[in-house]
């Protein structure tokens, strides 16, 4: 089996999709190490796993609004939940009085229920349409789904319960809609990098250890973990493992903690991975849930999924009829575009809001944690095309009658099990589509065999703490109250929110006392400080238009698109110049790895992870094309100005890589 299994990897390799996908053995320059197609595969199913909760929750959460269900809910009738059914008082009825009546109301949760069938196949779909794309065009480990936290404030904020909100669920949709058209022209034009750009190095690196705590607190919890921990009145959060029994309407554990069969099945799943892990045991997080899925699925054991109750038999019915396929009835093109008021907006800013850092943060977690990010650029490879990606399935994603669309964190679990192409991405895809059809198998996964998966994934997270600046309090502080906000906000949009808050206040305080003092009144170890973040346009201040948009407003005036390109026309543009048509080059292929002291070549392919070029900021995957430059020839053609003769000297005494544009990604 294991010669088939590298027999296949060598064959894949060898063809177009090794080479699309950069995989080892492939003859690409850029080929990442260690990349098997096998490794892809099992990494891409472990993603999905972890991420095969999201199919279920999110419709559950997104039907709470009622969706395009009309409930006759009157606030002046008291026949039809109206204010005298409140006991009379104001005018009016409050959003607990429709949510009372709408869902007393047979008609209407029958109606909810298909609604929340739409979602199971509208979420399958998008987690299928949006993993698929963002793996063949980025080539990122990355599983993309309805995201968690934004389904539920586009919910119990935006919408309400029942449509108890300020808008309606269609008008709500269409706040999302054009939120993505924003993102899509953010992320084409680079802004939305450069705004990622913008936040400190220390709080991107705390935004991946507050992740991992997140994801762990996640794993801990009943509704998609082990149930080790529950709600308490006085503590909020307490230990808890008791058994159905024991829980109260508010779900708190009266008694029997630690009791529960279910919560002790998880513990053991985290023993089982760990161990495997240890040892690395290839697949040890997927060998840890398929262990526990299987386990709960007999009926006579304390731990089963299908207990003989209401609620366990419709869920082994539905297990028993393995294919089943729902079309979507009531949720698909249903958006209101109700421009002219005011709650639109305020919805469509908060959606952007919580989008950027939300959605942005955890792609470049994402990136950091799979060993992608370029600490010169400070950017990750593919950026570009996985930002536009992201935005283009929040727009669909609202056609289909969700909330955004996002990047997973659970995607760490397939990038530990060894995913670093986009292969992952596209078995993650495939799974989600065959999900479509298999549901009810996939939805038999219990969240106490997922939960020791999160957890697992979420203390491998956590070891990049070490990377936070401790020394200065300017940069500790706002990197600490990012990472401990997002598991007690549950939210990591609020996470970063607060430590970016923090470092202004804290940092602009000191620079006020610095200027007014006149330089007397310095922090003593101020030196030992991170730089506060950077405002640059490109990841190397070269202006304001992204490089592959200089390239092609060059191509559309007919000049050479790499002859005297000054990145971002206008806007603080570098003097570096490249060698103009003339300059001798000689073809070859080379090594992708160049130090970063050594190559200062400007191109697509400059994508962080890969190697350490200079990026050009759009963090495309680069060309297979490197050119040689003529060493006597760059004396006659080198810049007069001090970075020209910089430029030329650094030019000397390397090997240079030039984009030529002959793949594909780097003109996306």
């Amino acid at each position: 089996m294991t010669g088939i299994v590298a027999r296949l990897n060598t064959a894949i390799a060898k063809s177009f999709i090794g080479r699309w996908f950069l995989l080892e053995g492939s003859s690409h320059p850029r080929a990442r190490a260690n990349t098997r197609f096998s490794t892809e595969i099992r990494a891409g199913f472990a993603t999905f796993v972890t991420m095969a909760y999201i199919i279920s929750v999110n419709a559950l959460i997104i039907s709470d609004t009622g969706g395009t269900c009309e409930c006759d809910f009157d606030p002046m009738d008291p026949l039809k939940g109206g204010a005298a059914a409140a006991g009379g008082g104001v005018p009016g009825a409050s959003a607990a009085n429709r949510i009372a009546y709408c869902g007393s109301n047979p008609e209407y949760m029958a109606c909810v229920d298909i609604i929340r069938k739409d979602m199971i196949v509208a979420t399958a779909a998008m987690a299928c349409i949006a993993s698929t794309a963002i793996g063949i065009f980025s080539n990122l480990p990355l599983g993309l789904a309805p995201g968690m936290g934004i389904n539920a404030y586009f919910t119990y904020t935006v919408v309400g319960k029942f449509g108890s909100g300020k808008i309606s669920y269609r008008v709500a949709l269409a706040a999302v809609f054009i939120e993505g058209i924003i993102f899509l022209i953010l992320s084409i034009l680079g802004l939305r990098q450069w705004l990622a750009r913008c936040i400190p190095r220390n709080i991107k690196v705390a935004t991946g250890v507050g992740i991992g705590i997140y994801l762990t607190f996640i794993g801990m919890q009943s509704s998609a973990g082990i149930g080790l921990i529950r709600a308490d009145p006085a503590t909020l959060v307490t230990l808890g493992g008791c058994n159905a029994e024991y829980l109260d309407a508010s779900g708190v554990c009266t008694a029997g903690r630690m009791e529960s069969p279910r919560t002790w099945m998880g513990v053991l799943g985290l023993f089982l991975i760990s161990i495997l892990g240890m040892y690395r045991v290839k697949g040890s997080i997927l060998i840890g849930i398929l262990f526990v899925a299987i386990v709960s699925w007999f009926r006579n054991t304390e731990v089963t999924y299908f207990p003989y109750d209401a609620a366990g038999n419709s869920r082994f019915d539905y297990f028993k009829q393995v294919v089943n396929f729902h079309t979507i009835q009531k949720t698909l093109g249903v958006m209101q575009f109700e421009l002219n008021s005011g709650e639109f907006w305020l919805a469509l800013i908060t959606f952007l809001y919580v989008d950027i850092l939300d959605t942005t943060g955890t792609m470049f977690s994402m990136a950091q944690f799979a060993g992608f990010m370029d600490p010169k650029t400070g950017d990750f490879e593919g950026s570009t095309p996985a930002f536009i990606t992201d935005a283009l399935c929040v727009s669909l994603g609202a056609v289909f009658g969700t909330s955004d669309v996002t990047a997973f964190v659970e995607s760490g679990a397939g990038i530990t099990e060894g995913g670093r192409t986009g292969l992952t991405a596209v078995m993650t895809g495939f799974c989600f589509f065959i999900s479509l059809f298999f549901a009810p198998i996939f939805s038999a996964i219990p969240p106490w065999a997922t939960g020791p998966a999160l957890i697992f994934v979420g203390s491998l997270m956590t070891k990049s703490v070490t990377d936070i600046n401790f020394n200065y309090v300017g940069d500790s502080i706002p990197a600490f109250l990012t990472l401990v906000m997002m598991p007690l906000t549950y939210n990591i949009a609020y996470g970063l929110l607060a430590g970016l808050l923090a470092a202004i206040v804290i940092n602009g305080t000191v620079f006020i006392i610095e200027k007014l003092s006149r330089g007397r009144l310095v922090p003593p170890n101020k030196n030992e400080r991170d730089p506060i973040m950077s405002f640059r346009m490109g990841p190397q201040g070269e202006g304001v238009l992204p490089p592959w948009l200089v390239r092609l407003i060059r191509r559309f005036k007919g000049q050479d698109p790499l002859e005297h390109v000054e990145h971002g026309i206008g806007a603080g543009a570098s003097q570096e110049t490249l060698p103009t048509p003339d300059t001798k080059v000689t073809s070859h292929i080379k090594d992708a790895s160049v130090s970063a002291g050594a190559d200062t070549g400007v191109g697509a392919g400059a994508g962080a992870g890969a190697s350490a070029n200079r990026s050009n900021g759009d963090g495309a995957i680069g060309s297979t094309g490197d050119v040689e430059i003529n060493k006597e020839k760059i004396s006659e053609n080198q810049p007069s100005t001090t970075s020209g003769a910089e430029y030329a000297q650094t030019r000397r005494t390397s090997h240079h890589r030039v984009n030529t544009g002959s793949d594909r990604r780097d003109d996306l």
